[in-house]
């Protein structure tokens, strides 16, 4: 027997402690250099969306001077998206003190509606509420820590974006000599095809939150909410994170309305209205606008965001559906990972393999009891 052909076959549990291990590991290396990879993965996505045009300008342009134009453009655009939340943040704070003197009289007529008819002192309710503002507190200090560390390093991400503009034939020609050259078409089309699917995938997604953008401050302005244009920007920004970003992006107006209006008129009417948007979202918008090849089940969703949020704050929610976006596209073109690819999709079959597998043994047990109880009779 050949010793050197003799292919060595690892137990299961050897295998699993070795993938698991590996997770950890890999992990945790993304939780010490968060500092480092979150703007990476940022700049990453930004120079995957900047590709195309920057590729338009390098035809007429001398690279640099192209690469240069085109992180400027880029720069102009998210400046001007800045500004015009800024401003309407800034005539959102000017009616802070009268949203203040309403909260207050809200605070106090559920503070006496519930002494009377839940039997909760007014002392053992504010003793609550400084709980849940103490927790509170700390949860702002961390976030607001998480996002203070980001925006120190926010200077990376155009360096980040330049270098990766610049260096991409490099980056790739290391891809292609990483793996075997009979392999080097299979490397070209699944290359070609991840680039092509991510850029559908994230201009879609970004057309996409506009509309929803414009459709939350229009019907907010329709029913009277103030600060519509904001509040309806922030639930369309807020709408790129599946669920969890919707149920956020709907208490917002509903909390603005409630401090300014009586009765719950205004409420019910946003909630009718978001709900109706989000009906629109999800069945028009997504399947039309976003790639459908790249569509994720709930399940994946909500835990890749839960997931993100615990290892990166604010940046690693965001990041979290791109991240596995990229990931089911990849899984999806090789052979071997195509289970991974169908796992995280929506695509729910009516009949499977384990239900095959189940009838087809049921069948064989049935069979071979037969023959028992006729050995036996």
């Amino acid at each position: 027997m050949d010793v050197k052909n003799e292919v060595k076959v690892y137990p299961f549990y050897i295998k699993a402690t070795t993938v698991l291990l590996g997770l950890v590991l890999f992990v945790y290396i993304l939780s010490v250099l968060s500092d480092v990879l979150v703007p990476f993965a940022i700049a990453a996505l930004i120079s995957i969306l900047l590709n195309p045009l920057n590729n338009r300008l390098e035809r007429r342009l001398p690279k640099i001077i192209a690469i240069i134009i085109t992180i400027f453009i880029a720069i102009i655009v998210i400046g001007g998206l800045l500004y015009f939340l800024s401003t309407q943040i800034a005539t959102f704070s000017e009616s802070v003190p009268l949203l203040k003197q309403r909260f207050a009289v809200l605070l106090n007529e559920l503070q006496q509606w519930t002494q009377q008819h839940l039997g909760i002192t007014i002392q053992k309710q504010v003793a609550m509420i400084n709980s849940a503002v103490t927790s509170g507190q700390q949860l702002l200090t961390h976030t607001l820590g998480t996002i203070l560390g980001t925006l120190s390093i926010i200077l990376l991400i155009p360096v980040y974006v330049f270098l990766l503009l610049f260096y991409k034939p490099l980056i790739l020609d290391f891809l292609f000599q990483v793996f075997l050259e009979k392999h080097s078409l299979r490397v070209a089309e699944i290359l070609s095809q991840t680039k092509n699917a991510v850029q559908s995938y994230m201009i879609g997604l970004l057309f996409e939150t506009a509309i929803v953008c414009t459709l939350n401050s229009v019907a907010l302005l329709i029913i009277g909410v103030p600060y519509a244009i904001v509040i309806g920007v922030i639930g369309g920004i807020l709408n790129i994170l599946p669920y969890i970003g919707g149920i956020v992006a709907i208490l917002l107006p509903i909390l603005t309305a409630t401090l300014v209006s009586k009765g719950f008129s205004m409420q019910i009417a946003v909630l009718i209205a978001y709900l109706i948007i989000q009906f629109i979202d999800n069945n028009i918008l997504v399947p039309r606008i976003v790639s459908s090849k790249v569509q994720i089940n709930a399940l994946i969703s909500i835990l890749i965001v839960l997931l993100g949020g615990t290892l990166w704050g604010i940046s690693g929610m965001f990041l979290s559906i791109p991240f596995i976006a990229v990931l089911k596209i990849i899984f999806d073109r090789i052979e071997e990972l195509k289970p991974w690819g169908h796992l995280i999709g929506d695509e729910v079959p009516t009949e499977h393999i384990g239900v095959e597998f189940q009838k087809r043994w049921d069948r064989i047990f049935r069979r071979i009891q037969k023959q028992k109880n006729k050995q036996e009779s």
